[in-house]
């Protein structure tokens, strides 16, 4: 009772002092003195002054509450600080304002600056409050409007409810500007603004040069920024009328932490606090890459970061300095090959998953269809390209101009279509639809596809004995196998070394006992060495297997295709009566298997090295997935089918069981299920449903094995029957997940990048194939500091009991591995 008696006393005594930290409001009778904080209801915002870095001014700001590391959203006084510490005070002045003060001084040096009718009643009535949102606003008791908020007057971030641009009838200008330094909050060099010329999009300038475009608005995110979209925390809301143009951001989740800002060197950063780890996680960042530098590649240029000659031009256009693009110096950009004829031939070429050109000169026009759009362009002979508003299709965006600042991707983006002229666009298979729309063509076309067709079936057996009857025996062999063998695919055209039999039987010593590497269901493979002294892999496969056979036509029509650093290379092959062999390079480090699942050989695989093979086995399988010209499921990815070059590089052999998807095609289905048990989807080996996201389930599989040393098939646990992909997940699940890792490691590994990359690794074996992630986003995430979806319980499709050899009961020791790992299922 005393305690409280004092409290009042002492309440009363300071009746112009905020009397508790946790008070969110500034009324005419409490004010702010240096020292004291104010705390939004919800305690996640505070206001108070403070000293950035190691300056000794003090300013007033807003920042996360519950953020160990101090994170400064907004600034009120940026400008002018105070110079004397300890002696600054934020009160409402007689007009109303929030105003600071330095010290006792009657003029200050940073007010709200209103103009607002005050009486001594209305006076009163004013109060300053601080939101849970972060936004300081100015209210009157009894009334919902806002007179004022700082949410109107950002200043290098933006958080959740806040704005990037212009609201016409209130006169704001909603633009973040940097600090000057660390130390100093002050305007920096550095303004991201809306740029609402033409298509809107985001820049970040210096002065007058752009630094940085967003890319226009797409309809859901900014066409430049693959990486930003609406998910399940954060929603994106673009805002474009009489009175304003805007883009903002709503959370979903309070508990989540986020802001953008713009840094003092001119980055524009997107990050999100890690409470586990006391630090904020980066998102994304822009400029990323040399390709993010706006005009990096002059007018009329495209840019790909992960090319080593970053800068090429559109197509129908060549460098304007051949000199300075040899030396990577693409600023000049690039100028059409030919003039145009207008409408003498003249159509467009598709330029998929780009960033935009800058549209600021560009004619929008959102009630247009790309049709309409096409149209548009085509009948102005000044339209040098167009493109959609939106990635619906929906809204059309033409230049007049320069196409100036495009940038490819490998994800996201949009289609962007090039004028060209004639001979361009007869010399290029990427026609445009508007150019196949046309009747007559379409008539034609189909009047070729039928004759053809008519010609092919009535002469087929002639010309094929025509066409074999004067070749050589191992290339008409060959040609007469992968005539006569069914496929899905059409047959492609051969075009490989072939070699006869007795140059392979020199090679390989008459495949000798000592010559050979091992064996698989489908035959053997040897070691051999041609008379040129090249070391080779020959692959014989087995005569009496009906299915290798099918197994070597995949293999030599698909392999000769793809051209990757982690696939193996196939050399040749020899095709002799019943011999059929294909001939690799020679992998002096065996198989992936032979090392990580031998005691011995494990003990050779540090953290850095498996890190090294997991991100070569992932790009391996992005190639066949996304980039290279088939689209392709491997459908038997495992530890034995990965090989290791001589600077352990990982090198995904046996295209065997592949496939060959069309351009539309997501998903297969069959009868014969093959594969190798462990490494199958739940949707393959149940109903012989197969997709990219089967091979990104085998990938999970073999990256937990990677880490753990230890296969999926065969592997027991004492207590309980589990394989490992139940194993991870228990360990995962009750927070136990480097207890995965293979002791031979050591300690040359990274406990959260481990941790990483088996959280990664369980996504990827989701029983769901929708809910995997697809190879590009697993790249993503293995190489990038980036927040991680949190996995749900995984399939486990195999699950034995082991038992020893010894006993009639269930093993009860520490976990282990049984060695039978390999099979065949037939389909039911």
């Amino acid at each position: 009772m005393d305690c409280l008696i004092a409290l009042l006393i002492l309440c009363s005594f300071f009746n112009n002092k905020l009397c508790s930290a946790t008070n969110n409001t500034i009324t005419q009778n409490k004010f702010l003195r240096d020292g004291d904080t104010l705390v939004s209801h919800g305690g996640i915002y505070a206001l108070g002054f403070f000293s950035p870095g190691n300056s000794q001014k003090r300013y007033v700001g807003i920042w996360f509450n519950k953020v160990s590391e101090q994170t400064v959203v907004w600034v009120a006084n940026r400008n002018n600080p105070v110079n004397e510490s300890s002696s600054g005070v934020v009160k409402i002045d007689g007009r109303g304002n929030l105003a600071i003060f330095n010290g006792n001084a009657s003029n200050s040096v940073w007010s709200t600056n209103i103009s607002i009718k005050v009486t001594e009643k209305t006076s009163s009535a004013l109060s300053y409050k601080l939101l849970d949102s972060g936004n300081l606003v100015l209210v009157q008791e009894n009334k919902s409007d806002v007179l004022w908020q700082s949410f109107d007057y950002p200043t290098d971030t933006l958080i959740a409810g806040m704005k990037l641009g212009f609201n016409w009838k209130l006169g704001l200008n909603w633009s973040l500007k940097s600090w000057k330094s660390r130390d100093d909050p002050s305007n920096g060099d550095f303004v991201l603004i809306l740029n609402t010329r033409g298509a809107p999009d985001g820049l970040i300038r210096n002065g007058s040069r752009v630094i940085w475009r967003t890319g226009p608005w797409n309809g859901r995110t900014w066409n430049g920024i693959p990486l930003m979209s609406t998910n399940f925390l954060f929603h994106y809301s673009f805002i474009n009328n009489s009175d304003e143009i805007s883009v903002s951001y709503v959370s979903n989740d309070n508990s989540v932490f986020d802001r953008l800002h713009v840094d003092d060197l001119g980055f524009f950063r997107r990050s999100t606090w890690l409470e586990d780890s006391h630090r904020w996680n980066e998102f994304y960042s822009a400029p990323g890459d040399a390709c993010d530098h706006y005009g990096k590649c002059g007018a009329f240029g495209s840019c790909n970061a992960n090319n080593a000659q970053i800068c090429s031009c559109v197509p129908g256009y060549e460098p304007k300095s051949q000199k300075d693009w040899y030396l990577k110096d693409g600023s000049l950009g690039c100028m059409r090959k030919r003039e145009l004829s207008c409408g003498k031939g003249d159509g467009f070429l598709k330029l998929e998953k780009v960033k935009l050109p800058d549209a600021s000169n560009a004619r929008v026009d959102m009630s247009l269809g790309i049709k309409d759009c096409e149209t548009e362009c085509r009948n102005n002979c000044s339209c040098t390209g167009y493109s959609s508003g939106y990635v619906d299709g929906s809204g059309c965006i033409g230049w007049f101009g320069d196409l100036t600042d495009v940038k490819q991707f490998t994800v996201g983006g949009q289609d962007l279509f090039v004028r060209v002229d004639a001979i361009e666009l007869g010399n290029s298979t990427r026609h445009s639809k508007g150019f196949f729309s046309k009747k007559n063509l379409v008539l034609l076309c189909v009047l070729i596809v039928v004759g053809l067709l008519a010609f092919i079936f009535a002469f087929y057996y002639l010309f094929r004995r025509a066409k074999t009857r004067g070749l050589p025996r191992e290339e008409r062999s060959l040609h007469e196998l992968l005539s006569n063998l069914p496929n899905e695919e059409t047959n492609a055209k051969f075009d490989l070394p072939i070699f006869d039999l007795d140059a392979m039987m020199l090679a390989t010593d008459n495949f000798s006992l000592a010559n050979k590497l091992g064996s698989g269901g489908f035959g053997s493979v040897y070691k051999g060495k041609l008379s040129d002294g090249r070391e080779i892999a020959v692959k014989r496969l087995s005569k009496n297997s009906g299915q290798g056979i099918i197994e070597f036509k995949n293999e030599v029509v698909l392999i000769a295709k793809l051209q990757h650093r982690n696939l193996v290379q196939i050399l040749g092959c020899c095709v002799d009566k019943e011999e059929k062999m294909l001939v690799y390079e020679y992998l002096p480090n065996k198989s992936l298997d032979f090392l990580l699942f031998d005691r011995t050989g494990s003990a050779s695989l540090d953290w850095e090295m498996r890190h090294n093979i997991i991100l070569g086995i992932a790009r391996g399988v992005l190639y066949i997935h996304e980039d290279s010209r088939l689209r392709i499921v491997h459908r038997d990815l495992k530890a034995s089918n990965v090989l290791l070059d001589a600077q352990m590089n990982p090198k995904i052999s046996d295209f065997g069981m592949a496939r060959i998807f069309g351009g539309d095609q997501t998903q297969g289905n069959t009868n014969r299920v093959v594969g190798t048990y462990g490494y199958m989807s739940p949707e393959y080996a149940m109903d012989g449903l197969f997709s990219i996201k089967s091979d990104v389930f085998s990938f999970g599989v073999l990256l937990l094995e990677i880490i753990s040393g230890k296969k999926n098939s065969g592997f027991y646990c004492e207590d309980h029957s589990m394989n490992l992909i139940k194993h991870a997940w228990e360990l995962w699940r009750d927070g136990r997940p480097l207890e995965l890792v293979d002791r031979a490691m050591g300690t040359s590994f990274l406990e959260q990048e481990v941790v990483k990359f088996i959280q990664v690794g369980i996504l990827c074996i989701q029983e769901n194939a929708n809910d995997r992630p697809t190879m590009s986003s697993v790249i993503f995430m293995l190489s990038n500091d980036t927040t991680i979806p949190t996995p749900e319980q995984p399939a486990f499709i195999l699950t034995r009991r082991y038992i020893h050899p010894n006993s009639l009961t269930t093993r009860t020791n520490s976990c282990s591995v049984n060695e039978m790992s390999t099979s065949i299922i037939e389909g039911r």
